[in-house]
C-alpha cells in the first residue's frame, strides 16, 4: 500500500514538474518575443529621431540661432543672439498694439487693420514676417539693424499680399 502511494506521489510530482516546465518555457518565449519586438521598435524610433534631427538641422540652417556666422557677427558688437531676437520680436509685436495698421506693413488693411502674426529670423539682418487683417494676408521680408543704444531700425525690403479666394 505504501509503495502505491509513493508511486502515485512520484507520478503526481513528475507531472507537476513537467507542467511547471512547459508553463515557464511558454512564459519565457513570450517575454523573449516581447523583448525582441520592443527592441525593434526602439531601433525604428532611433532611426526616426536621427532622420528628424537631420531635418531640423536643415530647417535651422536659415535661422538666427542656427547660423553660426550670424551669431558671431552679433557677438562681435557685444550682442547676444537670443537677446537680439527677443528685443526685435517684442518691438515688432508692440507695434501691433497701436491703433490702426502696423507701421512696418506696407499695405492698408481692407477688413480691419493689418497686424503681424508670425516672425522668422533668417540671420542677423533679415526677418520673414506674416501679416493679416483677418481676411487678407501677406508676407514680407524685413531688414533690421540695432545700434549701440539698442534702437531698432526696420526696413521693408519686399512684400506681397495674397489675393482673396
Amino acid at each position: 500500500m505504501k509503495k502505491t502511494i509513493f508511486m502515485y506521489l512520484f507520478i503526481f510530482a513528475l507531472l507537476f514538474i513537467l507542467f511547471q516546465y512547459m508553463n515557464e518555457k511558454k512564459i519565457f518565449e513570450m517575454q523573449d518575443n516581447k523583448i525582441e519586438s520592443l527592441t525593434n521598435k526602439l531601433e525604428k524610433a532611433k532611426d526616426s529621431i536621427t532622420v528628424l534631427s537631420e531635418i531640423v538641422a536643415d530647417l535651422n540652417y536659415f535661422t538666427l540661432q542656427g547660423n553660426e556666422n550670424a551669431m558671431s557677427y552679433l557677438e562681435s558688437f557685444g550682442f547676444d543672439s537670443n537677446n537680439v531676437e527677443s528685443l526685435v520680436t517684442n518691438q515688432i509685436y508692440d507695434q501691433n498694439l497701436k491703433e490702426g495698421n502696423n507701421p512696418v506693413i506696407p499695405f492698408d488693411g481692407i477688413n480691419g487693420s493689418m497686424k503681424i502674426n508670425k516672425l522668422k529670423f533668417l540671420n542677423h539682418k533679415w526677418i520673414l514676417a506674416d501679416f493679416t487683417d483677418g481676411t487678407y494676408w501677406g508676407e514680407m521680408l524685413l531688414e533690421y539693424s540695432i545700434d549701440e543704444k539698442q534702437s531698432l531700425n526696420l526696413t521693408t525690403v519686399a512684400s506681397l499680399l495674397y489675393p482673396a479666394n
